[in-house]
């Protein structure tokens, strides 16, 4: 007889906010059968997981049909607000460079 799995599924439904639940499922469940058991569907309406929120697990991305291993985590992810490469696209288009730091970039010609 296959022992139960304990996982968490985890989901952070605004910035610093983070609701974590603990279960116990039967061995061969899957990521689905862990945000099911979790409660969290029910707790958060806005979550959907055929669209806008996908899921992972230990921060890797995980299909809703994959199997779990004992002491994993599930996490739910919320949409993006923005497209990445959106972004970078219209910075591009406006001229304005990316930079690292957070200081202004130096002239060309400067001595370093």
């Amino acid at each position: 007889m296959s022992r139960p799995l304990s996982v968490e599924v985890s989901y952070a439904p605004a910035p610093g906010v983070l609701k974590v639940v603990e279960l116990r499922l039967p061995a061969g469940s899957s990521v689905a059968d862990a945000v099911s058991a979790s409660g969290l569907l029910q707790l958060y309406p806005e979550i959907t997981l055929d669209g806008a929120n996908r899921t992972g697990v230990f921060g890797k991305l995980a299909k809703p049909d994959d199997p779990l291993d004992d002491g994993d985590r599930v996490e739910i992810y919320r949409p993006l607000l923005a497209d990445p490469k959106e972004v970078r696209r219209r910075r591009a288009e406006e001229g304005k460079a990316m930079k690292k730091g957070g200081g202004p970039k130096p002239p060309p010609d400067a001595e370093r």
